[in-house]
């Protein structure tokens, strides 16, 4: 099963990391939450999630995992002014590893510019700021880029983003094992 690598840090939107965090771990894979310090609690925008962060970003390689999860919120944003968080980010991008960005979690590939030429989707404000890095913008609740990249637009959207970053996950896993 997947290692999956996620960015997260005070203020994501709390259902954006719990759902699929809940989907990925009854699904068998491990979901490892990393920041700039380990073992500090980063608490959600509404207030419902306390997460306990697991790694520091110093203390991790984008080698030593599968796929990488950007949920949303302010927290994407927020990482995305440290080039640590950027690089990690687009370390996956670059070697075609499963990434999965909901609402504003795409703001970390902007900035990593890691979105050229690829069909993606983003919560409505960064739409234009996608369009001008380069993604092909479709306003819908779920867009899978190649079987890589998987990127939805807000809350409602969970339950395609899960499905998909799924389906995702269980191709990158038949292919790996043959």
């Amino acid at each position: 099963m997947a290692k999956i690598a996620t960015l997260i840090t005070d203020l994501f939107e709390d259902v954006e990391y719990t759902k699929p965090s809940k989907a990925f771990t009854d699904a068998g894979h491990e979901v490892i939450t990393i920041e700039k310090e380990a073992g500090k609690e980063v608490k959600g925008k509404q207030g419902d999630a306390t997460v306990a962060i697991d790694k520091s970003i110093d203390d991790v390689k984008p080698e030593d995992f599968d796929a990488l999860f950007i949920p949303g919120g302010f927290s994407p944003d927020q990482l995305r002014a440290d080039e640590r968080f950027v690089q990690f980010a687009k370390s996956f991008m670059d070697s075609d590893k499963p990434v999965f960005a909901i609402c504003h979690g795409p703001q970390l590939l902007i900035t990593a510019k890691a979105l050229e030429g690829r069909s993606a989707t983003g919560y409505k404000s960064i739409q234009v700021d996608m369009e001008y890095a380069g993604a092909k913008v479709k306003d819908q609740e779920v867009v899978n880029c190649c079987g890589q990249l998987v990127t939805s637009r807000q809350p409602d959207d969970i339950p395609a983003f899960n499905r998909e970053a799924l389906n995702v996950l269980e191709k990158a896993n038949v292919s790996a094992g043959s």
